[in-house]
């Protein structure tokens, strides 16, 4: 997606499976997006509401499936984000309930649930629309290496793992730039982002002779309209599957400087659990080296989730730790607030 869209205004979130530790789409959207989330589903706690797990986040019900939200809704949607982007088959009736109801369809997953022809027609019957928000455009270019022309700041939020962090900073940076004054955009480049600003293209479904091209365009354009411009990273220089993505990004966007992102109580990548995390300062020579042939850029701050850390002692502590092993100020951005990054960056 490359033009803004709308979702509606009132929206439920399917999170079944992944409520509340894995539902990384939903958490965003109800933090940076700009809806009213009526429910949430999940199978496991209905009844609950969201204030239970997430006190920082605006309050929603949990209910156990649509058939048990009665308020109206505009869209459903898909707030997890399971490895390979896979729709199970528990969630189906949740979705076509949904459908049926004239909602729209909001999903990031790599399956294409416009193309599920139970789905395609109930969409069609009751006039809803089926959102791939994976979707890329058919325009797709080639990288040019123009990204660093641009007259804005681009900064790239990079990690040392998926699930980390990256979008969070990413958005947390753009509303606390906006809130100094300096005219802020963020590019969206993953399903989450997506959903919350409405506008980008996600860098995982660009065949790979594109990629960096693609992240080069984005760049392009929100250049045109904004004085810095925040880049939503993916995965992580040396992930076992996904590290193709971070390449692209780091060379198709030409940052200015980079972002380093951590989980404080992550030892191992999420999801590939027999492959340990290296330490997190020879992530900073890793991405240095690797941008310095196409254009030379370096990390100038830290971002440390410290949300598995329960006293703010010992999150501080963390947080003096990490800046200390990679030479850079740090913070937690939604601990401690973005302010300590945002010196570094506008």
């Amino acid at each position: 997606m490359d033009t803004t869209t709308r979702f509606g205004e009132r929206m439920a979130i399917l999170a079944h499976d992944g409520y509340p530790d894995d539902g990384k789409t939903m958490e965003g959207v109800m933090r940076y997006g700009d809806y009213e989330v009526v429910a949430v589903l999940d199978y496991e706690h209905a009844g609950s509401e969201t204030r239970e797990h997430f006190p920082d986040l605006p309050n929603a019900p949990v209910r156990a499936s649509m058939d048990d939200v009665s308020e109206p809704v505009d869209a459903l949607l898909i707030g997890v984000a399971p490895v390979g982007g896979g729709v199970d088959e528990r969630w189906r009736e949740d979705i076509g309930m949904a459908l049926a109801r004239g909602c729209d369809l909001v999903s990031g997953m790599h399956e294409q649930l416009s193309e599920d022809s139970e789905f395609a027609a109930l969409a069609a019957e009751n006039g809803a629309t089926i959102y791939e928000l994976r979707e890329p455009p058919s325009d797709l270019p080639v990288a040019a290496g123009i990204a660093g022309e641009v007259d804005a700041t681009v900064v790239l939020t990079v990690g040392t793992d998926c699930a980390i962090g990256k979008m969070t900073t990413t958005m947390t940076l753009v509303e606390a730039a906006r809130d100094r004054g300096v005219d802020a955009g963020a590019v969206a480049t993953g399903q989450t982002g997506i959903a919350i600003t409405g506008h980008g293209i996600a860098i995982d479904r660009v065949q790979a002779d594109f990629a960096a091209g693609v992240a080069e365009r984005l760049v392009l354009e929100a250049a045109e309209d904004h004085d810095l411009v925040v880049v939503e990273g993916q995965a992580s220089i040396v992930h076992p599957a996904f590290a193709a993505d971070t390449i692209a990004l780091l060379h198709g966007t030409m940052p200015d400087s980079l972002v380093l992102c951590h989980d404080a109580t992550r030892d191992t990548y999420h999801n590939f659990e027999s492959f340990e995390l290296p330490p997190v300062e020879r992530y900073v020579n890793w991405y240095t080296s690797l941008a310095e042939p196409i254009n030379p850029t370096e990390i100038v701050a830290g971002a440390l989730n410290t949300s598995g850390i329960e006293d703010d002692t010992t999150a501080r502590d963390a947080v003096d730790e990490y800046a200390d092993r990679i030479g850079a100020p740090a913070t937690d951005v939604i601990r401690f607030g973005p302010d300590v990054v945002l010196d570094e960056i506008a």
